[in-house]
């Protein structure tokens, strides 16, 4: 179907995305349309009679590939948060054009010299800093994209980028109709005992949706974690967990399995890699990042694992003697671990997750963050309307204290079939001056949390408040730049190591009095927290943190030799490296038939790849940066410093990728980062 262009939302560059009118239809015609505009943009800028200058040359193609990318971003965005047969399709057919355009522009020639050019020029000095570092950035990344491959070689490595992003899309997909696939019903209430009962009331409406009796439980996490948290039955536990951990496995549909995914995409990813000249696509990964080289970022994780060890060892311990004095269970298995924490968390402090949850609704919860927003960057944020995907989102508009508009962004808060799993932010439209002013950047912020019930709001969990603020923080990093060069404003350009600084400072907030009183009251009474009951959730604050962070090590470890010494074309699997680094990482060892590999969706279906060690890497930065805070707090009475806030936000935030990220750390910081108060805020300084 060729719809107009005049009548295609996704050709409507005047304002926010015309959700409410997308379909299926209209994604081909517009995305041929864009392709067009941007090749003929593309054949404009390598003309002989185009100067190698800014707003000849590098800006016109900005606007062209700006389109473009607003256009696939709603296509993209819609198809991980609003799956259909019909979406799937037309995704499908639509990204391998993508990817090939991106892979041509990434080996164009004449591209490529013009930059050269533009930066040997006598204009280049009188660039700004952003402008240079754009042009800096393109000529690392022309390099990167194969554009000085001899031709034979530039073809081979643009059919490779084309097949991962087939193989990465279809990974995805098989994780999402695996989560899908599966469903339990139970119609004995006795087999749920222990499970809270907003979450058996949310398990039976489930039921009846589907027209069935008793409880349904499925995969997706709101359904899925309070069973292994709650559930008595530990046949129960050890059902779901398997089925859990199997997803996408040879241990279901053939058709659904990831294991060939797997090894498609580390062939390619290595071949890229030595088609470029690397050894490792893990050196192409680094290329762009703060870590220089994979051997520097095994040292950094090995020694925190060396500091984090003893701490897990002994969490460990602990977990094992309170299941067999208290519990009567002498041989503690996987699906046993997240149960018992959870009893010895409220045996050793006196309160549950589920005791904590009911003070969380969820608008109490957003009116206190968005109070912290308003307390630290004396920012406003207020409820607004526009075209959405789903009547559950939410739409939001930033202002300054003079009303001027600074950014919007959507939230999607809750789980469903058709969205992925997870919590993420992604950009809608990113912040850049152009002929008409400012263009005010826009952002989608999505979660996986359960939904109302029973007449109630919604009700989080702490450690969903910490997921929500996450993503926030990542929204901050992109609302709140003051960079007007699309190509480094907000999160753009930011090395990945660096780019969950935002995002990991923003959960230390989650833990202060200051900010919680603001944002809990009881689903019930209405009454906040207590006092009392927040004290002793910061007792447990570091509860298990040794194993977390050797859980986290273990996968960055995994992600880091996948991608760097291990053979794709050889005997050994992807499970099997995984195999050897818990025996050499782990505390906790899970089953055999575990696949946690065929649902690493982060390495094998995001940006993650060789750079999940980014989480940890940031983590010391984000630490770091929040102890100023700290530092600052006895002077002025608390943590909630307008003047640290404004500091941050105008060398971090405000300051996207226009300069390497250990600068602006330094800027904000006033010297280089240590790992001391990451250790120091997990309990293992």
């Amino acid at each position: 179907m060729n719809t107009p262009k005049g009548n295609n939302p996704l050709l409507d560059f005047s304002g926010l995305p015309r959700f409410a009118e997308f379909k299926p239809d209209y994604v081909t015609p517009a995305i041929d349309q864009l392709l067009a505009d941007a090749r003929a943009a593309v054949a404009r800028a390598e003309a002989a009679d185009t100067p190698a200058e800014w707003d000849a040359f590098v800006a016109p193609l900005d606007d062209a590939n700006e389109k473009l990318g607003r256009a696939w971003g709603q296509v993209s965005h819609l198809h991980s948060v609003m799956d259909s047969p019909e979406l799937r399709e037309v995704y499908n057919a639509n990204l391998p054009k993508i990817t090939v355009y991106y892979a041509e522009l990434g080996q164009n020639e004449a591209l490529f010299a013009k930059f050269k050019a533009l930066k040997a020029s006598p204009g280049y000095a009188a660039l700004s800093a952003p402008r240079k570092k754009i042009v800096e950035n393109e000529l690392r990344d022309f390099r990167l994209g194969g554009a000085e491959l001899p031709a034979d070689r530039k073809a081979r490595f643009m059919q490779v980028q084309e097949e991962l992003a087939q193989l990465s899309a279809k990974f995805e997909e098989n994780l999402l109709d695996a989560t899908n696939d599966y469903h339990l019903v139970i119609d004995e209430a006795s087999e749920l005992a222990g499970i809270p009962d907003d979450v058996l009331t949310m398990m039976k409406a489930a039921a009846e949706a589907d027209g069935e009796t008793g409880w349904k439980i499925t995969l997706h996490m709101p359904s899925y974690l309070p069973v292994m948290q709650y559930a008595d039955s530990r046949e129960l536990r050890q059902i779901l967990y398997r089925a859990y951990v199997t997803r996408a496995s040879e241990f279901g549909k053939p058709e659904l399995d990831n294991t060939p995914l797997i090894g498609g995409i580390l062939r390619l990813r290595r071949e890229a890699a030595q088609l470029l000249g690397f050894q490792s696509y893990a050196e192409v990964s680094l290329a762009a990042k703060m870590a220089d080289t994979p051997a520097e970022v095994l040292k950094f994780l090995d020694e925190l694992g060396v500091r984090a060890r003893p701490y897990a060892e002994k969490d460990y311990a602990e977990l094992k003697a309170f299941a067999r004095d208290e519990l009567g269970l002498s041989d503690v298995q996987a699906w046993d671990t997240t149960y018992v924490s959870e009893k010895l968390s409220v045996a050793r402090y006196s309160f549950s997750d589920q005791e904590v949850k009911q003070y969380f609704p969820e608008p109490r919860v957003l009116a206190g963050l968005f109070k912290l927003i308003e307390t630290l960057y004396g920012l406003h944020v207020r409820e607004d309307s526009a075209p959405v995907w789903h009547p559950d989102v939410k739409f939001y508009t930033l202002t300054d204290h003079g009303g001027q508009r600074v950014g919007q962004f959507y939230l999607d808060l809750y789980a469903r079939a058709s969205k992925r799993g997870g919590a993420w932010m992604d950009d809608v439209i990113t912040r850049r001056k152009t002929a008409d002013g400012i263009q005010t950047p826009v952002a989608y912020l999505n979660c996986n949390f359960s939904g109302p019930v029973g007449g109630k709001p919604a009700l989080f969990t702490h450690d969903e408040v910490i997921t929500l603020f996450h993503e926030t923080g990542h929204g901050l990093h992109h609302l709140l730049t003051q960079i007007e060069e699309l190509g480094v404003s907000g999160i753009n350009g930011v090395e990945w190591d660096a780019v969950e600084l935002p995002s990991q400072f923003m959960e230390n907030f989650c833990w202060e009095w200051d900010v919680l009183k603001h944002m809990t009251a009881h689903v019930d009474t209405g009454e906040p927290l207590p006092r009392a009951l927040f004290d002793k959730m910061l007792a447990a604050k570091n509860f298990q943190s040794g194993l977390q962070t050797l859980r986290q090590i273990e996968f960055a470890s995994f992600d880091m030799h996948l991608h760097d010494d291990f053979d794709p074309n050889g005997n050994r699997t992807a499970q099997d490296l995984i195999d050897d680094i818990r025996r050499q990482v782990a505390v906790i060892v899970p089953p055999a038939y575990n696949r946690f590999p065929n649902n690493f969706s982060h390495i094998f279906a995001g940006g993650y790849a060789a750079g999940y060690y980014s989480y940890k890497w940031a983590e010391v930065l984000s630490a770091d940066a929040y102890a100023l805070f700290e530092d600052e707090a006895e002077g002025y009475g608390g943590v909630l410093n307008p003047e640290v806030g404004h500091r941050f936000w105008s060398e971090i935030l405000a300051q996207g990728g226009a300069r390497p990220a250990l600068e602006s750390f330094k800027a904000f910081r006033g010297r280089e980062p240590t790992i001391d108060a990451l250790l120091r805020h997990n309990g293992m300084a």
